[in-house]
């Protein structure tokens, strides 16, 4: 084949491609658009869900179909131009299993619905000087609705949050058919880096991943990197909710786990915060060692121990006495348990009646969030556009803002261990000193394999956002060369 001929094939085929990605790209806005509509009005019945679902996964089809049009035809050319036939590389190439890239894409019309129930909110009034004692005070709120209806500007937040590796994927789950899965997926550009599952809680999002990002995947001799894959939990940001009872640890350990391998990823390490340290040590309690080969949290917890289980462990912990440090979280804990868990004892309880006001009511949304930031964090600074950016996610989200809270009551029924589920995978610990529940070492290392531990003096709830250097540090130290996980992903040392 000539050179011009060949180039000109080559610009026909790209100029057919660009015009179908376009048509797609339409009909996608227009998808988006529909099922945001559907699900304000309240018509979303389990038809209609089936129904979107079908075409969500055609246009997912479309998608694929395109991505192999463009690599076939790129690296076909690419071949004739070195050879008058194709390498024999060329079936591997094009039948690599591509990742679905994502782009937030809020629809106008949500905005502006946004604005309009903003505009129309009602607020209560306030006892005098009630500060948080109460709850998400008043003028706080305020001042932050009042900026999320004027100056705050989605459209900004939305570019900056584009410029992360986003990704969907459906996933197959045991009884649950296939759920769609948002994802942030950044790799090291050191070749033998450490895949690493980050997990998030409530009430965060992807957004705990985007300080330690970075950090974990830089390269450098001094210290280890890694292949990060940090999804939504489903009914969070962008990935599908769930409808149908009985979604528990095991199957977000399912999910997890075949996330990681379809990526390539069939050994991997974890690390999560809140709900993110329950379901990474599920996911280790289920596929470990073989698939997890070891954990590390910022969320430390652990149920008693009793006699039955260990009585050589039972006698040891009951001996000894607990540090100062300890004594002064065991306090705090008994302080948030009896003043702190309203909100999860409604969500572990009645979720949909909850769920009522946070989808209808972006004030509402935003306090019962809000309070939780302000007043789980170790004063961190927040700023009033983080904090929507933060609700934001919560209120555009693909399933709304009710279906992240049905986790709680999901995981309350089944009766499995959640403080620390069992697992013989090594155990890393990161204790910073404003987190919710502090227990005494000796439990938790009595029921784990702890092989790392990191007290800091500065810290809260939400780690990873909060104290990104001291997180980071914290893993590099477990999984570098002279920590004790070390290598502990054959063939990944992170060097």
């Amino acid at each position: 084949m000539s050179e011009p001929i060949n180039d000109q094939i080559q610009a026909q085929e790209r100029q057919a491609i660009w015009v179908e990605l376009q048509t797609l790209r339409q009909d996608t806005q227009a998808f988006r658009t529909e099922a945001y509509r559907l699900r304000t009005a309240g018509n979303l019945d389990t038809e209609m869900n089936e129904r979107l679902h079908a075409q969500q996964r055609e246009l997912g089809q479309r998608g694929e179909t395109l991505i192999k049009r463009f690599l076939e035809s790129f690296f076909y050319f690419l071949f004739l131009s070195f050879s008058s036939t194709p390498g024999p590389h060329l079936s591997a190439l094009t039948t690599m299993d591509n990742e679905q890239p994502f782009q937030i894409a809020v629809p106008e019309e949500a905005i502006e619905l946004l604005k309009r129930k903003l505009e129309d909110a009602r607020l209560p009034d306030e006892i005098s000087d009630a500060k948080l004692e109460y709850g998400a005070p008043l003028a706080a709120i305020k001042r932050l609705a009042e900026r999320w209806k004027s100056d705050y500007g989605w459209r900004k937040h939305e570019r900056e949050l584009n410029l992360l590796p986003m990704f969907t994927r459906s996933v197959e789950v045991s009884g649950f058919g296939e759920l769609n899965v948002h994802y942030v997926h950044q790799k090291s550009t050191v070749k033998d880096a450490i895949p690493l599952l980050f997990v998030h809680g409530w009430p965060g999002s992807f957004l705990e991943v985007t300080k330690v990002l970075p950090l974990l995947t830089a390269g450098s001799p001094d210290h280890p990197s890694f292949h990060v894959v940090a999804p939504s939990l489903p009914g969070y940001a962008w990935s599908e909710g769930v409808l149908k009872k009985g979604f528990n640890g095991k199957h977000y350990a399912e999910l997890f786990n075949k996330l990681m391998i379809s990526l390539g990823y069939t050994k991997y390490v974890t690390q999560g915060g809140d709900w993110g340290h329950v379901l990474t040590l599920t996911t280790a309690s289920k596929y470990g060692p073989h698939h997890v080969k070891a954990s590390h949290t910022n969320f430390p917890m652990s149920e008693p121990l009793t006699f039955r289980q260990s009585p050589l462990k039972f006698l040891k912990c009951l001996l000894s006495r607990p540090t100062a440090s300890e004594r002064k979280g065991i306090a705090s804990s008994q302080t948030f348990f009896q003043n702190g868990m309203g909100y999860f004892v409604e969500q572990s309880t009645k979720p949909q009646t909850l769920g009522y006001g946070l989808a209808d009511s972006p004030v509402g949304l935003l306090a019962w969030i809000y309070e939780k930031l302000v007043s789980w964090t170790d004063g961190y600074p927040w700023t009033d556009d983080e904090v929507l950016t933060w609700v934001s996610i919560y209120w555009f989200s693909r399933a709304g803002p009710a279906a992240s809270v049905r986790i709680y009551y999901e995981l309350a029924k089944t009766g499995e261990t959640i403080c620390f589920p069992k697992t013989t995978v090594p155990i890393g610990l990161s204790f910073f000193p404003k987190e919710l529940a502090k227990f005494p070492k000796s439990l938790i290392r009595a029921k784990a394999r702890v092989v790392f531990e990191s007290e800091h003096e500065a810290g809260g709830h939400f780690a990873a956002y909060e104290q990104p250097d001291a997180l980071v540090g914290d893993l590099r130290k477990m999984f570098g060369r002279s920590g004790p996980a070390a290598a502990v992903v054959p063939g990944c040392t992170g060097y």
